[in-house]
């Protein structure tokens, strides 16, 4: 694990949005199976025709440790892109996480492997392996676009995109932000008269 993911395990999507003014949000609906799930690491991408699952398993097979499969599923909900058996396989490459902009089925097994997984959701039909897909090129998941290599980040709040080229920029800003933030807290810690006096501060900034 680089000093990068390191750092970035230990921040949260939302000050990473912060950092980033909200550009690369996934959106919304792409969602963790589970709330505890937090995943950073860089982007294996997987593009899909609609149905499509077969390319997933060559993005398996050549992605190294710690890595996240972030997939191109064009929003699909009727064909599952993986099931517990191709999940299973995942974790055994020691993949850090999967993304997708599609479906997966099998849920309680999946919850059960404990391995993270952020979708739209599940199904019960199979994918088709008739062939057709892609690795490593870049990719839309979720409106974001996303070049192999970028770094993922997902929590229970959602995923965030971070271009390679700012990460480092954008470390440092989230760090900054919750500094800020656990200041600002602090500020509002001892009762009443402190928030009052934090909300006069606001006010008058705001109006300034």
């Amino acid at each position: 694990m680089s000093n990068f993911e390191e750092l970035l395990h230990t921040l949260p999507t939302t000050a990473i949005s912060d950092a980033l003014a909200g550009t690369t949000n996934v959106n919304a609906a792409i969602k963790p199976l589970k709330d505890q799930y937090h995943i950073a690491g860089r982007a294996v991408t997987v593009r899909l025709p609609i149905g499509e699952n077969g390319a997933l398993l060559e993005a398996i097979r050549i992605a190294q440790p710690g890595s996240i499969l972030v997939v191109d599923a064009k929003g699909d909900t009727n064909r599952a892109v993986a099931g517990d058996f191709v999940v299973s396989l995942m974790k055994g490459m020691e993949i850090q996480g999967l993304v997708v902009d599609g479906v997966i089925r099998d849920i309680q097994a999946i919850r059960d492997l404990n391995f993270p997984v952020f979708s739209l959701g599940t199904t019960v039909a199979a994918g088709n392996k008739f062939g057709g897909g892609m690795i490593q090129v870049p990719v839309a998941v979720g409106g974001i676009s996303v070049q192999p290599g970028d770094f993922i980040v997902g929590d229970t709040d959602g995923v965030v995109v971070i271009p390679q080229s700012q990460v480092k920029e954008v470390i440092q800003k989230a760090q900054n932000k919750l500094a800020k933030d656990e200041a600002r807290a602090l500020a509002v810690a001892n009762g009443k008269e402190n928030i009052i006096a934090y909300l006069d501060q606001a006010i008058r900034k705001e109006k300034a």
